[in-house]
């Protein structure tokens, strides 16, 4: 084991004996003969210094990407002599890493904390991901080929040295390379060089491009080594093959992981259901994957703020975000129908903190309710029918910073009932957003109902109030655009705002269109750009009448979607519109009067690194009122490209028709009310039946998408594969 501070004499005696007799199975530490790095030089900025615990073990490592480091990963095996796995997921052990620092008692470069790790499988290597991306350091380029024998390699580290145990300078050495096996190469130190503890992960680099990692040395002239050893021989695990895996890694969309081993878990509301013998108190169920197990989360534990009322709702709306960047997913959950003191349907939202065991294993819950904490939600009074979680957005800033949004649509403003708010909740503070803040377009109302519904994702954030009149148009809808660059007054920036009377926006303002009614807003990389530095917003106006042929009457409640282009800088262009097909067109279903398409949303980026394209930015659509062979209210899911011709790239989803969805359609199922996609499943409740409990289906995503080889989907039902059988509205939310 590596460590930046002495050991016990029994434990240096441990490693003596393993040093002189062969390769240190235990990871390599700091560089004896090496040379310290200037504070002005920048060539191996890309180092890292990692500390593992209480300082009880110190490694290197090197940035790879801007929010991963790869290292040994011998410096987080339980016992590297012995085995060098690793569980995958979030450190056993408080991992903290230093980079861009050659000097550590310095403040260059960036301090992060390491929360997930990807291990490999053959050979000393893992990827650490960092809690939020480092901006001011260049990560290191990989090389493409073997490091040859005869070549010299220049190595770096924050190991001990000849004279020092644990140094304030990263050091350099240099290997001359003995042979090259398939994951591995032998190497010896150069003019005294050798890698010593703490060295383990730190870069080994061939013509400027990362070759390898340190992994193992005989450390020969390292301080606390015995003098009778003078070999600087090592091995290092190579790296210029592991590219393609690094990019795999690194630009895949975070998971929902409660309990951090690195496997995807669910959360599951139904809002409706009896706990304690009070009804429709409201619940979640936590499927924790892997096979290992359930757990119930209702208001009656004691690590829940408030109790099981009837009428609460707890669970209606939910959303996932790593809050206190810890590496555990942690779960935002909304009871916007709870009783705040005398004012009823006030509505309150928590944050539970994952950890090693699941939701409540972490840190206290977070309560957030109108006239308690600080910032806006400390200033503001619960009322009645204010509704707090409504709606609910959670993410992560483009720096990495952790962000909720909660909407608040039956909120007065003065003597306007349900004018609406919203409040953005970041760091210790909140801040509230409504249409009587300077800037946000449009003007407070009653009834507009602003927060309605609310998204977001790394650039923007989105607030929907379907029910403002527009040009004496009641229920026409409309919607602010804001940034999470915060302005003056630490409220997010506003970008602009959206209605159908905008000469941009196909269309126009109609009575009852609901514009904004749902929402959807994903990032994504432009094909001139380096990163993802544009979103594209998608808005539901599930009360819009179309006609289903030119000339032909508009059917009321149709539905429409609208996508629109927000560039970084804020600029905004209309793209098209996303609705059923008519009999001229190639689009799947049929415009009818009452489907409501657009009710609900739910966007996503499968290849976030990667330029944009019809095959990696997708959308689903829900069309509730969709009625099926004669069946009232069968509900269907819609899903399509956002980057390219509807028709083209769309793929209709209703029950029995082999994507998943399992029996028939049936009459107030509402099949598309409750939709939420991942680059992996597209997770699709049906609250209202036919289960008289509810039931959520997981469908893989080849099975949602045109071309796509369908496989096996999973259905989810209280009573069912250890579900408790108490529902009544499962799946009415899920994340």
């Amino acid at each position: 084991m590596s460590s930046v501070r002495r050991p016990r004499p029994a434990a240096l005696c441990a490693v003596l004996a393993a040093g002189s007799l062969a390769l240190s199975a235990a990871p390599a530490a700091a560089i004896a003969g090496g040379t310290p790095v200037a504070d002005s030089d920048t060539t191996h900025a890309y180092t890292a210094q990692i500390t593992i615990g209480a300082h009880d073990r110190g490694c290197s490592a090197v940035l790879v990407d801007a929010e991963w480091l790869l290292t040994a990963a011998s410096c987080f095996a339980e016992d590297p002599a012995a085995s060098l796995a690793v569980p995958a997921g979030v450190p056993a052990e408080t991992t903290t890493a230093v980079i861009g620092r050659s000097d550590l008692s310095g403040t260059q470069g960036a301090e992060r904390r390491v929360v997930e790790i990807v291990p490999r499988t053959d050979r000393d290597v893992v990827l650490a991901r960092l809690n939020r991306p480092v901006a001011n350091v260049a990560p290191a380029r990989l090389a493409t080929t073997a490091p040859s024998a005869g070549a010299e390699l220049v190595f770096a580290g924050y190991g001990r040295t000849k004279t020092a145990w644990a140094p304030l300078k990263l050091h350099t050495g240099t290997y001359g390379v003995d042979s090259t096996a398939a994951t591995s190469a032998g190497v010896t130190g150069k003019n005294g060089s050798a890698a010593c503890m703490g060295d383990a992960g730190g870069p080994v680099i061939s013509g400027g491009r990362l070759v390898g990692l340190n992994s193992q040395s005989f450390q020969g002239g390292c301080l606390g080594i015995d003098e009778t050893q003078t070999s600087t021989a090592g091995v290092i695990a190579r790296v210029d093959d592991l590219a393609s895996w690094i990019d795999e890694k690194a630009g895949a969309t975070r998971i929902a992981d409660f309990n951090g081993d690195g496997i995807e878990d669910i959360a599951i509301g139904d809002p409706m259901a009896t706990v304690g013998g009070v009804t429709t108190a409201g619940l979640v169920r936590v499927l924790h994957g892997g096979g290992k197990g359930t757990a119930e989360i209702t208001q009656d534990l004691d690590w829940v703020p408030g109790g099981a009322e009837a009428g609460d709702h707890f669970g209606k709306q939910l959303a996932t975000v790593d809050y206190n960047e810890d590496g555990y997913t942690d779960l935002v959950v909304s009871a916007p129908e709870e009783n705040v003191g005398s004012a009823v349907d006030a509505g309150f939202v928590d944050i539970l903190f994952g950890g090693r065991n699941g939701l409540g294993s972490g840190p206290a819950a977070r309560h957030l309710e109108q006239g308690s904490g600080n910032g806006s939600l400390g200033g503001s009074a619960p009322e009645d029918g204010d509704r707090m979680g409504a709606s609910l957005a959670a993410g992560t800033t483009a720096e990495g910073k952790p962000w909720i949004l909660i909407g608040t649509p039956g909120e007065a403003l003065g003597s306007l009932t349900e004018a609406g708010g919203a409040f953005y909740v970041h760091g210790d503070t909140s801040i509230v957003i409504h249409q009587d803040t300077s800037n946000v377009p449009g003007a407070a109302e009653a009834n507009d109902a602003f927060g309605t519904s609310v998204t977001g994702d790394s650039g923007f954030i989105a607030i929907g109030a379907p029910g403002d009149a527009i040009g004496g148009d009641a229920n026409a809808g409309n919607l602010a655009v804001l940034s999470h660059e915060l302005d003056a007054d630490g409220r997010p920036t506003v970008v602009t705002g959206m209605d159908q009377d905008d000469e941009q926006i196909s269309g126009g303002a109609e009575a009852g269109d609901q514009f904004g009614q749902a929402l959807a807003l994903v990032a994504y990389r432009p094909s001139a750009a380096a990163t993802a530095t544009d979103s594209i917003l998608a808005i539901g106006a599930p009360g819009e009448a179309l006609a289903p042929e030119s000339g032909a009457g508009q059917l009321a409640g149709a539905g429409n979607v609208m996508l629109v282009h927000i560039r970084a800088n804020g600029t905004w262009d209309y793209m098209h519109a996303l609705n059923q097909g008519s009999g001229t067109d190639d689009r799947s279903g049929t415009i009818e009067a009452g489907d409501h398409v657009g009710s609900s949303l739910s966007a996503v980026n499968t290849a976030p690194r990667k330029a944009g394209s019809a095959a990696t930015l997708k959308i689903a659509v829900g069309a509730p009122g969709e009625d099926l062979a004669g069946v009232t209210d069968a509900g269907a899911i819609h899903t399509f490209s956002l980057m390219d011709a509807a028709g083209a790239n769309d793929r209709w989803i209703e029950a029995g028709d082999g994507d998943g969805i399992p029996g028939s359609p049936g009459e107030g199922d509402k099949l598309g009310a409750s939709i939420h996609f991942t680059p992996r499943n597209l997770y699709a409740g049906m609250p209202y039946g036919p289960a008289a409990t509810g039931a959520l289906h997981v469908l893989p995503f080849p099975n949602v998408v045109p071309g796509g080889t369908s496989g096996p989907a999973t259905t989810y039902q209280p009573g069912q594969d250890g579900l408790p059988a108490n529902g009544n509205r499962f799946g009415y939310s899920a994340r």
